[in-house]
């Protein structure tokens, strides 16, 4: 059977995500608001309390516009994530999504371009860590690491210690038990909504209108660098769909939980990046990865503020360490039971109920890049890997349609298939502005993924066995 027809029924997907054989069930323990937490503590982080300099940059004061571009894309795939989740709520996310619709070819890319969203993103969030937890300790003791042992390379550091450190310590307690790491990042989250609150109710008092002003000193072009960048700051909300096999009532809570963290963390972003550059000039924003905390202190003239804003930073980032390698160790899972990736990435602690060796894999993995690799490359190859598998998403949702129109879906994405569309146009004018080395990198990555694809996964695919045991037994399902 060719790779291309090799097609799992969402049905097929649901039944096996909920079967507790061979002991690789999950439980399902998180509720709404526990998700919508998860959600949050996915995506709000480096991007906003370190990638905002960035930026604004790029955009100048316009980098309200790109955050507004870049959260219409989220939008409009979210629709899409949302319905797919709720049709089929497994722990595969996109790579389920995509092998349920589009063959095992496309859904071992899209496994392969979540290694950059999912993996690498712990690599970048955990990389800008060292930064804020130098400034909170600056603020407590008056001491900081050396910069050498806790700055990205390239940026005055060798070795990022404190990223290590900061995914060793998520590994640990995603061990532990989902019940007991849910529970983390909902009081993490709501930290640091709260901190990022204190911080607008800060800056705004010391906000001025001219510092607004030129708006769009970099015209369009900047506006597109700029939320190409931006973007990175909402990736995590599709990570939503990872946790399909361990929420309650997942047809339901899983659209709900997306649309929810879209909204919080746009209005969010908005009032931030607003603040900030009313506060202080898009210059000064632009040349301090640690603005936030600086405007605090400025604004304050003290160091309090600022500590509370680093500690804010501290937790948010590793929240979003804690989330994201959540989903990357769900997304392996999927792929594991599947055949296409070893049966190391599947296998549960009966004790636990959680991927013991996948989650430590992972984090040994990711540490090494989060060590050594500069910050601005991992978040360019970050975000046009995102940028590509939402793309896929969006066809996805279409082809679903088609292929399984009676399917039982919980949410139905509006305008169809409009919106859908537009979130593939969305993705690929984000592309553009990643530039063409980003391109070729990436470009090098999916080569490098075909070829893994070829030597190991088509060979040991679970589907492509039952396939050529039985060849009279179709996995394509009735449309």
């Amino acid at each position: 059977m060719s790779p291309l027809q090799r097609i799992k029924s969402p049905d097929l997907l649901v039944a096996e995500s909920g079967a507790d054989l061979e002991g690789h069930g999950l439980k399902r323990t998180m509720g709404l608001f526990q998700l919508v937490c998860f959600g949050v503590g996915a995506i709000v982080g480096t991007g906003i309390f370190v990638g905002l300099s960035d930026s604004v940059a790029e955009a100048g004061p316009a980098v309200v516009i790109s955050f507004v571009l870049a959260a219409i894309t989220c939008i409009f795939t979210a629709f899409s994530f949302a319905e797919l989740g709720g049709a089929i709520p497994v722990s595969g996310s996109s790579y389920s999504f995509a092998y349920a619709t589009l063959g095992e070819r496309v859904a071992f890319l899209v496994g392969w371009c979540l290694l950059l969203e999912y993996g690498v993103s712990v690599s970048a969030v955990a990389v800008g860590w060292g930064q804020y937890l130098n400034e909170l300790l600056h603020s407590l003791v008056g001491w900081q690491l050396p910069a050498a042992l806790s700055n990205p390379p390239g940026d005055g550091g060798v070795v990022n210690i404190p990223a290590v450190v900061v995914i060793a310590l998520a590994a640990l307690l995603l061990v532990r038990g989902i019940r007991e790491s849910a529970r983390a990042t909902a009081v993490m989250a709501v930290i640091k909504i709260g901190v990022l609150l204190l911080f607008c109710a800060i800056a705004f008092t010391a906000f001025r209108s001219d510092n607004l002003s030129p708006f769009a000193e970099h015209g369009m072009a900047g506006v597109t660098a700029g939320a190409s960048l931006a973007f990175f700051s909402y990736i995590g909300f599709d990570a939503i769909t990872t946790a399909g096999e361990e929420v309650k009532n997942p047809r339901k809570n899983i659209p709900i939980a997306i649309m929810i963290c879209i909204g919080v963390v746009t209005l969010l972003y908005c009032l931030v990046a607003v603040a900030a550059i009313g506060a202080m000039s898009a210059d000064d924003v632009a040349s301090k990865p640690a603005a936030l905390s600086l405007i605090v202190n400025q604004v304050t003239d003290s160091t309090l503020g600022g500590g509370i804003i680093a500690f804010g930073a501290v937790v948010a980032i590793a929240s979003v360490v804690l989330a994201v390698m959540y989903g990357q160790t769900r997304i392996l899972m999927s792929m594991s039971r599947d055949g296409l990736v070893p049966r190391v990435f599947e296998r549960v602690s009966p004790k636990t109920s959680t991927p013991v060796a996948n989650t430590w894999i992972v984090a040994g993995v990711f540490a090494v890049p989060a060590a050594v690799v500069p910050l601005d490359v991992v978040m360019n190859l970050t975000t046009i890997g995102t940028l590509a598998v939402m793309a896929v998403v969006n066809i996805a949702v279409i082809a679903l349609r088609r292929r399984n129109p009676d399917l039982p879906r919980s949410f139905r994405v509006p305008f169809f298939p409009v919106l859908p569309v537009a979130g593939v146009l969305f993705c690929l004018y984000l592309i553009y502005g990643t530039g063409w080395l980003t391109w070729l990198q990436f470009g090098a990555f999916l080569i490098l993924g075909a070829l893994v694809y070829t030597l190991y996964g088509r060979r040991n695919s679970r589907l492509g066995k039952a396939a050529d045991i039985a060849p009279e037994v179709t996995a394509r399902p009735e449309a």
